[in-house]
């Protein structure tokens, strides 16, 4: 907080292309998390340097020191929760399964023999490799194949073409996308496999704790007066409840 007040810049590490949490349009980054990125950047009086970066530099790059905190949408999940410093979650990323429209897949069970896309190296991958696991438990064939995408709009326009079958990734993504595209795509459900922590956070380094006290007020402030949730309807069409304890497990930071 000292040295981004004094140096009067705060630079972020930002995956810009996660629409509708954040994304480009007319050449500036804009989208759900922008806007709470905004009262961020005013409650600390500064200037605001936003770089935009593949998603799979985004982790080690905040540890790094490239950046001083990670404003893009982040997975909660108990290894992350242990080398990361987790903000108070911003919306609830329950996992879901989404496929093409009139494909006909009514369960989970379903997917078997099914080639299924998620993005590499994010919270949803670990869901797929357990929801895989589960269906081969349950004495199923599992995946045919996992496709790793470095970006999930890569995933869904495989989706939309025909490469894969189904694309797993957080309900509120999901959601404004089939309500943006209903010919194209339709939710199959919740994938009931891997972390039960589903909400969707920013992060700080560990040793950061007095710049992730302050997101959180500004977050908790947005919460209470109304402001979060304007911004939910705004960007997702619905409301999400936003908990101010359980969403971290055991031994988080």
């Amino acid at each position: 907080m000292e040295k981004i007040r004094r140096a009067g810049t705060v630079t972020v590490g930002t995956e810009a292309a996660y629409p509708p949490f954040e994304f480009v349009k007319d050449g500036k980054i804009v989208g759900y998390g922008s806007e709470i990125l905004a009262e961020v950047v005013k409650g600390l009086g500064v200037r605001l340097n936003q770089l935009d970066l593949p998603w799979q530099g985004i982790l080690p790059g905040v540890l790094a020191g490239k950046f001083d905190f990670v404003a893009t949408t982040v997975g909660i999940n108990e290894e992350r929760a242990k080398r990361y410093a987790f903000t108070m979650p911003i919306a609830n990323g329950a996992p879901y399964a989404m496929q093409r429209k009139g494909a006909g897949m009514t369960t989970m069970e379903d997917l078997n023999g099914k080639v299924v896309a998620t993005q590499l190296a994010s919270s949803t991958e670990p869901v797929a490799r357990a929801m895989d696991a589960k269906l081969k438990a349950a004495g199923g064939k599992g995946f045919k194949d996992l496709r790793l995408f470095t970006a999930f709009t890569e995933s869904y326009v495989a989706l939309a073409s025909g490469e894969v079958d189904a694309v797993i990734q957080s309900l509120p993504a999901l959601a404004v996308l089939v309500k943006d595209k209903p010919q194209t795509f339709a939710l199959l459900g919740p994938v009931t496999a891997g972390s039960p922590y589903p909400f969707l956070a920013w992060v700080t380094r560990p040793t950061d704790l007095d710049l992730r006290d302050f997101i959180n007020g500004v977050i908790r402030s947005m919460r209470d007066d109304g402001r979060l949730g304007a911004l939910q309807e705004k960007w997702f069409g619905f409301k999400m409840e936003i908990p101010d304890s359980g969403y971290l497990p055991p031994g988080a930071v």
